[in-house]
């Protein structure tokens, strides 16, 4: 018997450019965050959410994003 698909999380990749000049390339971010009246905006706070939690495992201070935007094909 066939097992049944799990169901799917979709993500939208993110680069983010740090303060220091620093960048990180795709980023996943739920779906389900964006759109809406606040576009992607939302994308920000869950990265910066994914950077304090490596912060407090590394022990290192979390960095100050400068921007992101969704990452090119």
């Amino acid at each position: 018997m066939a097992k049944k698909p799990t169901a799917r999380t979709e993500f939208v990749m993110f680069d983010v450019i740090y303060e220091d000049g620093s960048q990180r390339s795709n980023r996943k971010v739920d779906a389900n965050l964006l759109g809406g009246l606040d576009g992607d905006e939302p994308a920000r706070t869950a990265i910066m959410e994914q950077d304090l939690a490596i912060s407090e495992k590394s022990g290192q201070p979390p960095l100050a994003i400068k921007s992101i935007k969704r990452s090119g094909k």
